[in-house]
């Protein structure tokens, strides 16, 4: 079993063209994921001069192709509670900023010829417990009655049945819209189309400090490779710890990267995966320590969930693999002993309110924050941040929103366990 993402192991790698450092650029980029690069290409197309800056030896090779290969509509919370809270005018808006996340994908999918297995078969949402359709139920009353999402449906445990292969759920609510893809190709194709239209990539080029020039836009970066000055500086860095908390920090106090853990099965045969997912939809659980599953197109089961509150690391991984498999027994006990081919972690940037945040604070702009729902609002959000960077401040559908600190987090989330915990027993008394 390889403690390596699938994606990105099953991709050919993104190959990006030599060259020296540029010592001036009109954008420079932090971060080589799907927010830096959708960005990247954005800015490319209307010819500014890009750089994006990679940490790492590889693009999207943190949440971007890390995670369960979902492209999801819909909040990462409830969308009632989301209204009840600032409104049904705001939280629609919020609603509708992820049906376009997704059209977004499917465009530059398409615009750009990337073969990336992209599909829009929905999402269902699972319900484990008999009470939780209650919960479904008033979820699709109030989004069809505020006329945010017409396209919901609820299914019965019969109809759940009928394509989902488990003993296990009492119905479920479908979300037509969404679809999913092969994160590692659709980085490679993201990237070669950014390349292709003139922006820089560098990967192996951390930021280690960001300095500011005079009380604009312009700032210097500081890399191992030399010093970039740039009009303007978008930061799409994600959870990553790279770059410590020094020019970072303000951005470190307000996420907690929090790990998500995945395994794919060996290749199932397309019988065998047929029958077990004939939808072939992307699946998630209703729980605070949820699963999620989908098949690839090779038919392997990619089977995920936050099964540890913990920072991925090579230890944590296998161990969260170990509580995966039993997850998996459970779900689809038919499979028996089936054989694990990949396990791997990655840290999900998660913020208090699990919605994302995006803007400008002393010259610097930034979006990230996705909480588990990224894939999709990364690729949408380097596309609004460019537009707002070329002065349409409306495009950023998450502007003008507060981002508090979250208390006590100055560095390692070292209150992960106690979180971990807290939700584990919501889970059981729910």
């Amino acid at each position: 079993m390889k403690l390596d993402s699938y994606w990105t192991d099953s991709a050919p790698a993104f190959a990006p063209e030599a060259h020296e450092l540029p010592a001036q650029v009109d954008v420079a980029i932090v971060g080589g994921g799907f927010t830096g690069l959708s960005a990247a290409l954005a800015l490319a197309r209307r010819g500014a001069r890009v750089a994006v800056l990679e940490a790492g030896e590889r693009v999207a090779a943190e949440a971007s192709g890390r995670n369960g290969g979902h492209v999801n509509n819909g909040l990462a919370v409830d969308y009632a509670d989301v209204a009840a809270k600032v409104g049904v005018e705001r939280a629609r808006g919020w609603y509708h900023a992820y049906d376009a996340a997704v059209d977004t994908v499917a465009r530059l999918v398409r615009d750009e010829a990337i073969d990336c297995d992209f599909m829009r078969h929905g999402k269902l949402k699972l319900a484990t417990r008999a009470n939780q359709m209650a919960a479904l139920e008033h979820s699709a009353r109030r989004l069809v009655d505020d006329g945010v999402d017409c396209d919901v449906e609820l299914l019965d445990a019969a109809r759940v049945r009928a394509e989902v292969q488990s003993e296990r759920f009492h119905g479920g609510l479908l979300y037509k819209r969404s679809g999913q893809m092969h994160m590692g190709r659709f980085a490679h194709g993201l990237a070669t189309a950014a390349q292709r239209n003139g922006a820089q990539i560098h990967t192996g080029t951390e930021v280690s400090r960001i300095e500011r020039i005079g009380q604009g836009h312009a700032h210097r970066l500081h890399t191992g490779r030399g010093v970039v000055t740039a009009q303007q500086v978008l930061l799409a860095t994600g959870a990553t710890r790279h770059g410590g908390y020094g020019s970072f920090g303000w951005l470190r106090r307000r996420i907690v990267p929090i790990g998500s853990f995945i395994v794919v099965t060996e290749p199932l045969g397309a019988e065998l995966a047929q029958a077990l997912l004939a939808a072939r939809r992307t699946y998630t659980t209703i729980a605070n320590i949820h699963h999620y599953f989908r098949l690839t197109a090779d038919h392997r089961l990619v089977f995920g969930g936050r099964a540890r509150f913990a920072v991925s690391s090579p230890q944590s991984d296998a161990a969260s693999g170990d509580i995966l498999r039993a997850g998996l027994a459970e779900t689809f006990p038919q499979l028996g002993a089936v054989r694990l081919d990949y396990c791997w972690g990655g840290l999900v940037d998660m913020t208090q309110d699990r919605l994302p945040h995006a803007g400008e604070r002393d010259g610097l702009y930034y979006a990230m924050g996705y909480s588990g729902h990224g894939t999709q609002m990364s690729v949408h959000m380097g596309e609004r941040m460019a537009a707002v960077m070329g002065g349409n401040a409306g495009a950023n559908p998450w502007q003008g929103r507060e981002w508090p600190a979250i208390p006590g987090h100055f560095g390692p989330p070292w209150f992960l366990p106690a979180v971990g915990f807290y939700y584990r027993l919501k889970d059981r008394l729910a």
